[in-house]
């Protein structure tokens, strides 16, 4: 296996499995948690997915150095990667910003908690599920 593979191998499960850990077992135990508020559920989400996206900048960028060196990535990875690295820029640029200002608004007046969950909200989950789909796609190619 050359360095390039074992890397870009390491990097794609990496990055999958903290989308997994947080996104689709965190987040949403973490409301479940005694004590914890709506308001502070999101302050605390907020921070997290914060540093969520500038892990997973990090390692976006880091994944398409390593690509542009490798001689030996299919398409099949390339293609993952493009949608992984596609989802990523989709929630850092249009989504996220929608639900930061959901955020600050319930943080700013806690007693008016919307019943229902934001738009932003489904579409945040919708480009996870994509860019996992992008990762499991990209990692097994370079497995095989």
């Amino acid at each position: 296996m050359s360095a390039t593979l074992s890397t870009g191998v390491a990097l794609v499960f990496v990055w999958l499995g903290m989308v997994l850990a947080i996104s689709f077992l965190e987040a949403p135990l973490k409301f479940q948690a005694p004590g914890i508020t709506i308001p502070l559920g999101l302050g605390i989400g907020r921070l997290v997915f914060r540093a969520l996206n500038a892990v997973e900048s990090v390692l976006a960028v880091t994944l398409v150095v390593t690509a542009a060196v490798a001689d030996d990535w299919s398409r099949s990875v390339i293609y993952g990667l493009i949608v992984a690295v596609g989802a990523l820029a989709l929630q850092v640029l249009a989504v996220r910003p929608a639900l930061s200002r959901r955020t600050a608004a319930v943080l700013a007046d806690p007693e008016n908690v919307p019943a229902q969950r934001s738009r932003a909200h489904l579409a945040y989950v919708a480009c996870e599920l994509v860019k996992i789909g992008g990762l499991l796609t990209a990692g097994i190619a370079l497995l095989l």
